[in-house]
């Protein structure tokens, strides 16, 4: 064995030959001065995709979420948000931090909210106590196993957002995967949120960035807040190339990092030393506890079988698969790992 097989995220994908191509062909201009052609029609693309009037683009999907926040609360709001929500967990504390809001946290199952807890967490300011700024959602939902929330969620929560005049994010880092899972266009998923972003640098491929899209209005204030966090790019073009060149080439691949995670999540479902969470992962994402430290488990299964794999708790393992993984791979992740449940677990 001479290649690594990398699962620790599909943020680890690499841009093929044919996407290093138009990256480096790329008409560019400054972008600080809202003149990158490239960038334009990722733009104009993106927005078009979603649904939405306008889009920006950003150096990542943190930033964006960050933005995104920014400007639909106030100093001293009130947000609420899953407690494993990735603007809660993983983007150091950028909530209190770069909003200055107040977080409040609801519990999923498997990933979907619940409709009826967040319609009883929306408040009114009062003289006591923060009014709700803003419902912020995932979809798909990262620590839940790639979890996606359907539709038919996204429209009620969606209804109780507007009755109570509160604006939606969605935090869709991953969101073709979760349409793909869902049967339904990602622009059907975006109409049930103000604002939306979704990574170019995950399942598409792209080496950077990410899309915030929304209203004229909204974007308008998105990029002042860009520029206060550093994210002004120049000749960002090259990077926007690659971006147009993965919605237009790789959404539809995803189904197969969906059929992928499936084989994976089935071939180690009897391993030894191992507690798989379920043999149909709902999207590219497998989970399993180990019986000892997960870190000494992914050092034997790298040292042993050049195997990476991300570790998210003490005994917990994180496979995903992505543009980079054939079905090869896959099948020698799973003598992998069987092996080593064999070796460490027992």
């Amino acid at each position: 064995m001479t290649s690594k097989v990398d699962l620790r995220s599909d943020t680890t994908t690499r841009p093929s030959a044919a996407m290093r191509k138009v990256i480096a062909e790329a008409e560019v201009g400054d972008d600080v001065f809202d003149d990158d052609p490239t960038i334009h029609l990722l733009q104009e693309r993106a927005a078009i995709i979603m649904g939405k009037e306008a889009a920006l683009f950003v150096p990542s999907g943190t930033m964006s979420n960050s933005i995104a926040i920014k400007v639909h609360t106030k100093p001293g709001d009130e947000i609420l948000l899953d407690s494993d929500a990735h603007s809660m967990i993983n983007e150091v504390a950028l909530p209190a931090t770069i909003a200055q809001v107040l977080t409040r946290q609801f519990h999923s199952t498997s990933g979907i909210p619940d409709v009826e807890e967040i319609a009883s967490y929306m408040r009114k300011e009062t003289l006591h106590s923060p009014g709700t700024g803003l419902l912020l959602l995932e979809n798909t939902h990262n620590r839940a196993g790639g979890a996606f929330i359907p539709l038919n969620i996204h429209k009620a929560l969606w209804k109780i957002a507007n009755d109570s005049g509160v604006p939606v994010h969605l935090d869709g880092a991953r969101l073709f995967n979760a349409a793909i899972a869902a049967g339904v266009d990602a622009s059907e998923l975006a109409s049930c949120a103000d604002s939306i972003t979704f990574c170019l640098s995950k399942g598409l491929g792209c080496p950077v960035g990410s899309v915030l899209c929304g209203s004229r209005e909204f974007i308008f204030k998105a990029r002042r807040v860009r520029k206060m966090l550093g994210g002004g790019m120049r000749q960002a073009g090259m990077l926007a190339a690659a971006g147009i060149y993965a919605l237009d080439n790789n959404i539809e691949k995803l189904s197969e990092d969906h059929r992928r995670a499936k084989r994976l999540a089935e071939g180690i479902a009897d391993a030894k030393g191992i507690e798989l969470d379920t043999t149909s992962p709902p999207t590219n994402m497998v989970y399993f506890n180990t019986k000892m430290a997960a870190k000494d488990f992914a050092n034997h299964l790298s040292l042993r079988y050049d195997i990476l794999s991300g570790t998210t708790f003490f005994n917990r393992i994180r496979l995903v698969t992505h543009l980079d993984i054939d079905d090869e791979q896959i099948e020698r992740a799973i003598i992998g790992i069987r092996h080593t449940g064999s070796t460490l677990g027992v």
